[in-house]
């Protein structure tokens, strides 16, 4: 049976990536775009044409990327990030089939969860088979992005460049809230995903 997949929305905070764990514990292969991203900056190629583009500024002392002075400059200039986008989504999309078509035939891998911050702004969402949005407060989102050094003002303009909230939500096939403790999000997942196999199932 072709394995469903499932695209994983919501606001910046709001705990997707935890929602994603929880379907890889039911057998799900999550595909992780900041993962993916993170190995693509590491590529000599990449690295040759980010230091051409914005010489050493966007490099550590180490060598290794500086992501905190590119997001800076992404996220302050459409045309920047537009360009940055174009440089690294192919591969991320490239990477993402590769890890697909390796795992499709492995009997105990029952869905593929696609963990990836712009899922509707690249049409990724068109793929999937069921969109789910996690549900978090602002209150509770900012608190967890503190951990990242984030301010208020830091996630407001981060959510800015996005699609708004509420166009996100009305686009998914179901929501989920993240609000509260781990163990309410794992029963909400544990009884939503025999519903999308079943699903898939039906549409073969």
């Amino acid at each position: 049976m072709e394995k469903p997949i499932i695209g994983i929305i919501g606001g910046i905070g709001s705990g997707k990536s935890f929602i994603a764990s929880l379907f890889a514990e039911l057998g799900a292969v999550v595909i992780d775009s900041d993962s993916q991203v993170r190995q693509i900056y590491d590529r000599d190629d990449v690295r040759r044409t980010i230091r051409e583009w914005w010489g050493d500024t966007a490099f550590l002392s180490d060598g290794s990327i500086n992501r905190k002075a590119i997001a800076l400059r992404v996220f302050t200039d459409d045309a920047e990030r537009r360009r940055l986008e174009q440089l690294i989504h192919p591969l991320v999309h490239e990477d993402r089939r590769r890890i697909m078509a390796e795992k499709s035939t492995e009997p105990e891998v029952k869905a593929f969860v696609w963990d990836t911050p712009l899922l509707i702004e690249t049409g990724l969402h068109k793929a999937c088979d069921a969109v789910i949005f996690v549900e978090a407060p602002w209150e509770v989102r900012l608190e967890r992005v503190k951990g990242r050094g984030w301010d208020a003002a830091e996630l407001a303009r981060r959510e800015k460049s996005q699609l708004p909230l509420d166009t996100k939500r009305e686009i998914s096939d179901y929501v989920l809230s993240n609000a509260a403790d781990a163990a309410s999000a794992r029963s909400q997942v544990r009884t939503l995903f025999p519903t999308i196999i079943e699903k898939k199932s039906q549409r073969i």
